[in-house]
C-alpha cells in the first residue's frame, strides 16, 4: 500500500534542496495475467512495482529549468538524496518559459468513482485460469471448424496512486482493471480466419461472462470463413463499433495539445471550425463512474472533468495538459496522464463518440452497396495530414443486406473527409476500455482490393493478454 506522507516528504525535501516547486507521483501496483490455450495454461504472470517520481522546477532568468527522477527505495534518507540528484539535474537543464506547476488551481473535491471492488484483491489466480478456459471451451465448443487458438487471456491489475506538490495539493486513490480475451481460429477448405471478443470493467463481476466472451469470438471467426476481396470502387462504408473505436483513436491522436503545438495534427489551428459532419460529437469524461479512464484528479493534481471535443461537428476543445496549455495559450483540461518515472503527457481518460438513434441493422438495410468493416490493421494514418488508409475486413453489402465476408481491402481516404462524411451514428455503443464508439456510416470511401497475408493474426485493436499501463493520468 501507499504512504500518503512520502509524497509530501519528496516534495518537501526538493523545496530544501533548492527547488522553486516540485511535485511528487507515488503508485503501487499489482498485476496478474493468465494464457491459455486449450486446456494447457501457457503463462502466468505476476507483477508488484512500487515507485515514487520526482519532478523539480529550479527558476532561471528566462524561464523554468526541469528534472524528472524517480525510484523505488522508499526510505527516507534515499528520498532526501533523490530529492538533491533532482535539483542537481534541473540546475543543468535548459530554461522553459513554459514549464511549471499548474497556476489555475487544482482538484478541490475527490468524489467516489467506483474504480475498485476491494473484495477482487482476494480473488485466486485459480479464478482468473477458470475464467480463461471457459472462454476457450466456450469457443471451441461453438463449432468443429474452431480448430484451434490463439490463446484466452484473464488479467487483473491493481493501482494505489498518492501526489503531492509544493503548491499545497496532496491526494488518493486506488483502481482496478479487470479483462477477459479470447481469440479462436477458425478452419474451413484450406482457409483459415481468426478474430477476437474481450470484455473490460473496474470489478471482476463487470466483465462479461466467460462463456460469452468466448462464443462471441468463435462466432466472428467463423463468420469471416470463405472472405474474399471485392474490387476498388467507392462505395458507403459502415464501420462497425470495434472499428469504430479505430477511427476514433485516430482522432484521438490528433485531438492531443501535445500533437497540436508541435503542428503534428491537421486540426492545429483550427478551434471553432467545422471538421466532422452534425452527426458527430466527441466527449472526454475523467469522472464517469466506473469508467476504466476514470480519476478523481490527473497526473498534474487538476480536477478531472467532462470536455467536448467536438459539438456536432465542430471543433470545441482539445486536450490539454498544463504544458500543452501554455503552449497554445489555453486552460488545461485535466487531462494529463502520468507515471511515475515519466512526465506528464496529455492523454484522453473516458473518450466517446456520441451515439445515434439507428441500429447497426438499420444502417445496413438503408445501405444499397456497400462494405460493413468489422476489423481495421495496419498503422496507416498521418496525424499531420489527417491521410487515413488502413486494412480492413468485414462484409459486402448488397441492397441493404451483407452478401459474404471481405478480406484483402484497405479502406483510404483523409480523416478529415472521414469525419465530413459520418451520415449516420448508430446505437449500439460498445466500450473495451477507456475508447467508446458506436457504430456509423461514413457516406463514401474508398475500397481498394489488395492482397494481404492471410495468416490467421489479431488484428490491430485485440489486445491479446492487454494488461493496463498504471498512470495518474
Amino acid at each position: 500500500m501507499i504512504d500518503a506522507d512520502l509524497v509530501s516528504h519528496a516534495v518537501a525535501a526538493a523545496t530544501r534542496a533548492g527547488g522553486d516547486a516540485a511535485d511528487a507521483l507515488q503508485v503501487a501496483s499489482h498485476s496478474v495475467e493468465v494464457r491459455v490455450r486449450g486446456e494447457e495454461v501457457e503463462h502466468v504472470t505476476q507483477a508488484r512495482e512500487h515507485t515514487l517520481g520526482l519532478r523539480v522546477f529550479v527558476r532561471g532568468a528566462r524561464g523554468r529549468r526541469t528534472a524528472l527522477v524517480s525510484t523505488s527505495d522508499l526510505a527516507p534518507d534515499a528520498l532526501e538524496r533523490l530529492a538533491g540528484d533532482a535539483v542537481a539535474i534541473a540546475r543543468a537543464t535548459a530554461e522553459d518559459p513554459d514549464a511549471g506547476l499548474p497556476a489555475d488551481g487544482f482538484a478541490a473535491d475527490l468524489p467516489e468513482l467506483s474504480l475498485l471492488d476491494p473484495a477482487d484483491r482476494e480473488a485466486p489466480v485459480e479464478a482468473r485460469i477458470a475464467a480463461a478456459r471457459e472462454a476457450e471451451r466456450a469457443a471451441r465448443a461453438v463449432d468443429p471448424r474452431i480448430v484451434n487458438s490463439e490463446g484466452s487471456t484473464a488479467s487483473s491489475s491493481f493501482a494505489a496512486v498518492a501526489f503531492a506538490s509544493s503548491a499545497g495539493f496532496s491526494g488518493c486513490y486506488e483502481g482496478a482493471q479487470h479483462a477477459l480475451f479470447a481469440s479462436p481460429v477458425a478452419a474451413e477448405n484450406g482457409c483459415m480466419q481468426t478474430d477476437w471478443w474481450m470484455s473490460a470493467a473496474r470489478s471482476l463481476a463487470g466483465l462479461d461472462a466467460a462463456e460469452s466472451v468466448g462464443r462471441r469470438a468463435a462466432e466472428r471467426a467463423l463468420a469471416q470463413l470463405g472472405a474474399r476481396p471485392v474490387a476498388t470502387q467507392d462505395v458507403p462504408v459502415i464501420f462497425e463499433a470495434p472499428a469504430a473505436r479505430g477511427v476514433l483513436g485516430n482522432l484521438v491522436a490528433c485531438l492531443s495539445g501535445s500533437a497540436v503545438y508541435r503542428r503534428l495534427s491537421f486540426l492545429a489551428g483550427r478551434l471553432g471550425e467545422r471538421i466532422a459532419s452534425d452527426a458527430v460529437t466527441v466527449i472526454d469524461d475523467g469522472r464517469l463512474a466506473g469508467g476504466l479512464g476514470s480519476r478523481p484528479f490527473d497526473g498534474e493534481g487538476q480536477a478531472t472533468r467532462r470536455t467536448v471535443a467536438v459539438e456536432r461537428g465542430r471543433l470545441a476543445s482539445y486536450l490539454l495538459d498544463v504544458y500543452a496549455a501554455r503552449k497554445l495559450g489555453l486552460r488545461s483540461t485535466g487531462n494529463a496522464a502520468r507515471a511515475p518515472a515519466s512526465a506528464p503527457s496529455v492523454g484522453a481518460t473516458n473518450l466517446w463518440l456520441a451515439p445515434g438513434r439507428d441500429s447497426l441493422d438499420e444502417l445496413i438495410r438503408s445501405t444499397e452497396r456497400g462494405l460493413l468493416v468489422t476489423g481495421l490493421f495496419g498503422q496507416g494514418f498521418n496525424p499531420v495530414t489527417g491521410d487515413f488508409s488502413r486494412g480492413a475486413r468485414g462484409f459486402w453489402i448488397e441492397r441493404g443486406e451483407r452478401t459474404h465476408p471481405v478480406e484483402e481491402v484497405t479502406v483510404a481516404g483523409s480523416l478529415a473527409d472521414v469525419l465530413l462524411g459520418v451520415d449516420r451514428v448508430a446505437n449500439d455503443l460498445l466500450w473495451l476500455g477507456s475508447l467508446g464508439a458506436p457504430s456509423f456510416r461514413v457516406a463514401r470511401m474508398t475500397v481498394a482490393g489488395q492482397q494481404a497475408k492471410r495468416a490467421a493474426r489479431p488484428r490491430e485493436g485485440s489486445p491479446r493478454g492487454s494488461r493496463a499501463e498504471t498512470k495518474a493520468g
